[in-house]
């Protein structure tokens, strides 16, 4: 007896080899041919009679052919049949190119249905390569599958309906309490499963998509509050005093109103009895480092301990070389870094400093995950470049601690809606404000033959004593149509900017060869740094004021303006230069998208219209599992319902635990199986 976790394989009509098949498009289990859901539909159920068959959009006509289809060769391999058809209203010519098979089928004096596009006049109309149905197999409403090699959607629609067969009795058992559903007014889980595949008619289909569309959201979002929000609703961490204004002091600036906001609303929420749960969002340069710095201060004077994670070992050294200048002067903290490049030596001197106390903030990569990392009395937890952290590796760092506070920072600007999922039990600050002697940046973007003058333009700033970016999308050579970082770094300087000190930085360098690099950029022993997107976060140089991106349609709208905030962080007045011959139209759309705006929400907004929420977190280190049908750009309306109905049952039932909501527990458990490791 089938299951819904049975293979595919053992299914009627699939076995091994269609199986290997099925597996490409994610379809391992029985269950998984029921969740590739179809990416639209042909609407056989409304026939059109061929003398009003519109020109411009697929119908289905009901007719009768005339006669067996004539064969026609037009050239060796290519064979034309033509025949035609008649009903009541009129008389069409059908044309197959290359079917055989299908003309074969045809039976003069048989009633067909003909689904596709007409073309011709209306006096003489045609039909090119249609699909056809013998009339007696019914109009309707037709699924269009995901498809690979080898697998026709025909072919996925016969094995769904067997599917749907063999789990009959298992649609029955609903997801959903009865409950919700009425609440919502959400149809039966069988219902949807059938109409979603099989629609009876357009209105059936919009009720299944609705129920199925409300579940996904519905599930992920209680999957994230059981990872975000812990059993636990209280903290033992109390900060009981504000020392903002002492590290005002620590300054040689002020802090923005937008900083001053964010630090308030922190230390608000760490006075409290439950842990804080805060997303510091801001655009590229907005001071982020300087509200983490402060929050770490204060909970460090009220005794706790402080761990900072980033994403790289560039951005760690960065923050713990800014940590140190801040605290120099205060010899009450300790800034320690772990990273994976140190000695086994110095992580142990670190890890032991750590324990006994006698290091009070900590900054490290994902080495901080590590078991044989224990803090004496953890009481913050931030997170930088969030984007690129998933939620268990948040959940396994707030782990080493009893309920400490979290902060989470993204320099990605991430828009509104795709902020409700990723971080929607969040309390979220927002730094709009830049802070003061930030220089704009202008943007320009101009094809391969005016290169030279932009290498010109990066002279001009050399001779003046500032430095310039160039970043490459390759390290070694392997797309003839792409600019290598280890090739073009030797032209640059053997040709255009022969004479002026060149280096190269990127990512298949030793950690302490890119430490070396970017010393002497910082140091301005480097005037142009020819770089992979390493320097996409945490490279720091107020001095480099121009940044040229070669190729730049093959990056993404977030890398691009990631990139370009590299430059504009000091006094003087920056450009970026994207270089690109690219003539497709979304590529041609992101670039003069930058060239528009320096805005980071807006072009985050840009960004997801562009890619899509599947791709927008690029290597979907995020944590999300994989949506298979809610699309969160159009489902908004019900994506905060299903917010609403998960944070009820959760705070209701955070474990699932009640009879009610076992079934339910198990279908979260498995859709966060699919990034692997479930949920605990």
């Amino acid at each position: 007896m089938l299951t819904a976790t049975s293979s595919v394989q053992y299914l009627k009509g699939v076995g091994e080899k269609r199986a290997e098949q099925l597996n490409k498009l994610g379809i391992y289990t029985v269950g998984d041919l029921l969740s590739h859901f179809p990416r639209q539909y042909e609407d056989w159920s409304a026939v059109t009679p061929i003398a009003s068959a519109p020109r411009d959009v697929p119908c289905c006509i009901r007719a009768t052919a005339m006669a067996k289809p004539i064969e026609r060769f037009i050239r060796k391999g290519l064979s034309l049949y033509t025949f035609s058809a008649v009903d009541a209203s009129g008389v069409i010519r059908i044309t197959l190119f290359n079917n055989k098979y299908a003309a074969a089928k045809i039976e003069a004096g048989r009633q067909y249905l003909f689904f596709g596009t007409v073309s011709g006049s209306l006096n003489a109309p045609e039909l090119s390569s249609p699909l056809i149905e013998p009339a007696e197999s019914g109009t309707r409403i037709r699924p269009i599958y995901p498809l690979t090699a080898g697998i026709t959607s025909r072919y996925l629609e016969k094995e769904v309906g067997l599917a749907l067969l063999a789990l009959d009795k298992e649609l029955d058992h609903d997801p959903l309490p009865h409950a919700l559903r009425s609440q919502y007014r959400l149809c039966t889980y069988r219902y949807a499963m059938e109409n979603i595949h099989f629609p009876t008619d357009q209105t059936a289909l919009e009720t299944a998509r609705r129920r199925l569309i409300f579940e996904e959201l519905f599930l992920l979002q209680l999957g994230l509050f059981r990872l975000k929000n812990p059993s636990h609703t209280t903290t033992a961490i109390h900060v009981k005093q504000d020392y903002t204004a002492d590290f005002q002091k620590l300054l040689p600036f002020s802090l923005t109103g937008a900083q001053s906001r964010a630090i308030a609303d922190a230390v608000n929420d760490m006075r409290g009895t439950s842990p804080m749960n805060r997303l510091l969002h801001g655009d590229v340069g907005s001071g982020k480092t300087a509200v983490a710095a402060c929050l770490a201060y204060t909970v460090v004077r009220n005794g706790y301990q402080c761990v900072m994670m980033a994403p790289t070992e560039i951005l760690a050294q960065q923050h713990y070389a800014s940590f140190c200048r801040m605290f120099e002067h205060d010899d009450r903290i300790q800034v320690g870094l772990l990273t994976g490049s140190l000695t086994k030596k110095q992580k142990d001197t670190v890890r032991a400093q750590i324990e006994d106390g006698s290091c009070q903030l900590l900054v490290g990569t994902h080495a901080l995950l590590s078991d044989t990392v224990r803090f004496q009395n953890l009481g913050l937890v931030i997170t930088d470049e969030q984007h690129r952290f998933g939620v268990r590796q948040r959940s396994a760092l707030t782990a080493k601690g009893e309920s400490p506070h979290l902060l989470v920072m993204s320099a990605t600007p991430i828009p509104r809606t795709l902020a409700l999922i990723v971080y929607g039990d969040l309390d979220i600050s927002v730094l709009d404000e830049l802070p003061a002697g930030r220089s704009p940046i202008t943007t320009y973007a101009i094809g391969t033959d005016k290169r030279n003058r932009a290498y010109g333009y990066v002279r001009k700033f050399i001779d003046e004593g500032r430095q310039a970016y160039v970043v490459c999308p390759l390290v070694e050579d392997g797309e003839t149509d792409l600019v290598a970082a280890e090739t073009y770094v030797k032209t640059l300087a053997e040709g255009p900017l022969k004479g002026y000190r060149v280096g190269l930085l990127h990512g298949k360098m030793k950690p302490r060869e890119k430490e070396q690099i970017m010393q002497e950029f910082a140091q301005n022993r480097i005037s142009v740094l020819v770089s992979t997107t390493v320097v996409e976060v945490g490279v720091d140089v107020p001095n480099a004021v121009l940044m040229v991106v070669e190729n730049a349609e093959r990056f993404g709208l977030a890398q691009l303006h990631q990139l370009r905030g590299r430059v504009g962080r000091g006094q003087y007045a920056s450009s970026c230069i994207l270089i690109s011959d690219a003539q497709n139209e979304e590529a041609t759309r992101r670039l003069k998208v930058m060239c528009a705006t320096t805005d980071g929400f807006r072009i985050a907004d840009e960004d997801l219209k562009l890619r899509g929420p599947g791709d927008f977190f690029g290597d979907r280190q995020h944590g999300l599992p994989q949506l298979k049908i809610a699309d969160f750009l159009s489902d908004m309306t019900l994506l905060r319902e299903a917010q609403d109905a998960a944070r009820d049952i959760h705070a209701k039932d955070p474990a699932l635990k009640t009879v009610e909501n076992q079934y339910l527990r198990t279908c979260v458990d498995a859709l966060f199986a699919r990034i692997g490791g479930g949920l605990n």
